[in-house]
């Protein structure tokens, strides 16, 4: 039988543990290093591709601005002004022309309760609304509160905003106070 035996001055030392953990050390640090690259590639490109889009972006903004300024300019001018002019004019002669009378009297009428009788009516267009000024006589304070009320809950006005109410003058009419108030009509 032979036995190995080490007759050197120094022991035979084995580094394989150390080599093995050098070894192992050295691929986990090289595919953290590659997952990091990796990583870093990937948030430069998708930066890369935000500040592309946000040129396009800024571009875009810079030349409808551009044109914005543009038509600002060309309608600027005074004959086109005068045009604009004259096309907001007539327009507001037909919007007032197209008030359907008939149409805001079925609707008022489908709302009114009884006691209650309308004195004067003065529509007139306010940017884009019709703003109804309405005097009516009342027999009561309950019947003027079911007026107010219907008013408010109707499709057909909105915004209803009393302007004052007094003591009625003609005693032959059965009214005793008149309420004055404004509202908008919607005859769509």
């Amino acid at each position: 039988m032979r036995v190995p035996l080490n007759l050197a001055t120094k022991p035979l030392q084995s580094h394989r543990r150390f080599l093995a953990g050098s070894g192992v050390t050295i691929f986990a640090a090289t595919v953290l290093f590659l997952g990091l690259g990796w990583h870093v590639y990937s948030v430069r490109k998708a930066a890369a591709a935000v500040r592309m889009r946000a040129d396009q972006l800024r571009g875009a903004f810079a030349k409808g601005d551009a044109q914005r300024k543009d038509l600002e300019r060309f309608f600027n001018q005074k004959d086109i002004s005068s045009i604009h002019d004259r096309a907001t004019f007539i327009n507001g002669i037909i919007v007032v022309r197209s008030f359907n009378w008939t149409q805001m009297f079925m609707d008022l009428e489908r709302i009114l309760p009884g006691g209650v009788h309308v004195i004067s009516i003065e529509p007139k267009q306010v940017s884009g609304h019709v703003e109804v000024k309405l005097t009516a006589g009342v027999v009561s304070d309950e019947i003027m509160l079911k007026f107010v009320q219907a008013l408010e809950n109707s499709s057909k006005f909105s915004d209803v905003q009393i302007q004052g109410i007094h003591a009625a003058n003609v005693k032959d009419s059965g009214d005793q106070r008149v309420v004055q108030l404004t509202t908008y009509y919607s005859g769509t």
